[in-house]
């Protein structure tokens, strides 16, 4: 099993920034990709970015060139780096991870709220 502890939501207003945290622990020796994911409310959960432990990244078109996932393989952490942030941006935050694809192992998730 692989346990994921978030941090780092909170509130902010438009065109701020934020830093999510993803610590991961366990066995963590199966996982190659993390990544994040949001749900806003009344709307389906979807893929912000992820990224592998080769380095290769992935984003939702509506935060590429405003979010950065990065990745320390050797705290076995996963970062997204969130700029110029948006009201459409507020959802609860997960981080994800898996073998191949990161959705077999979930974090509790952190809300994030962007005001206009």
């Amino acid at each position: 099993q692989v346990q994921l502890v978030e941090s780092g939501g909170g509130l902010v207003q438009a065109g701020g920034s934020l830093r999510l945290s993803c610590a991961a622990s366990g066995s963590i020796r199966s996982i190659n990709s993390m990544g994040w994911y949001r749900q806003a409310p009344g709307k389906q959960r979807e893929l912000v970015a992820a990224i592998t432990s080769g380095g290769s990244t992935k984003y939702a078109d509506s935060v590429k060139g405003r979010f950065t996932i990065s990745r320390d393989n050797a705290k076995n952490t996963v970062f997204l780096q969130m700029n110029s942030l948006k009201p459409e941006d507020t959802a609860v935050y997960y981080c994800a991870a898996g073998p191949i694809r990161p959705r077999d192992y979930w974090g509790q998730g952190t809300q994030v709220t962007v005001s206009s």
